[in-house]
């Protein structure tokens, strides 16, 4: 009986394992948001953890009000992310009160490329975060 259950359990060890989700490595965290005049600074951190430097990456991305309506559909130019090496970027959004901002959503890959990427593997490896409290970022 001993025997067994140490089998079923030895057995079992390997799915549980495997049913854990590997990291992504390429993180986009929404670091701040600074409200400026007439418009909403976003301040991004991204780290690339890929094996491979991104010579150009582009995310269409849906800004939500804090009602959960879309703000807009806009365009990030992440542009070069070495490998291992974090990079600041900024957008600002004309006409958005940093305080109507309730959700970033990264909805796709627009561009990507490097050594042997392109968007569908970029869009694989995004893990998207946020520092920001009132602000959830998804993708």
């Amino acid at each position: 009986m001993r025997a067994f259950l140490t089998a079923t359990l030895i057995a079992a060890l390997p799915l549980g394992v495997a049913a854990q989700e590997a990291p992504r490595p390429l993180i986009i965290e929404l670091n701040r948001i600074v409200p400026l005049e007439g418009a909403c600074r976003l301040t991004f951190m991204a780290q690339n953890n890929m094996d491979v430097d991104v010579a150009q990456i582009v995310f269409e991305t849906v800004l939500f009000t804090t009602q959960g309506g879309v703000e807009r559909l806009t365009l990030f130019d992440m542009g070069t992310l070495p490998t291992a090496r974090p990079r600041v970027r900024e957008f600002d959004m004309p006409g958005l009160a940093c305080e109507d901002l309730g959700r970033v959503l990264f909805n796709g890959v627009d561009t990507c490329t490097g050594d042997g990427l392109d968007a569908t593997m970029c869009e694989g490896a995004l893990s998207p975060v946020s520092r920001v409290d009132s602000v959830e970022v998804i993708g």
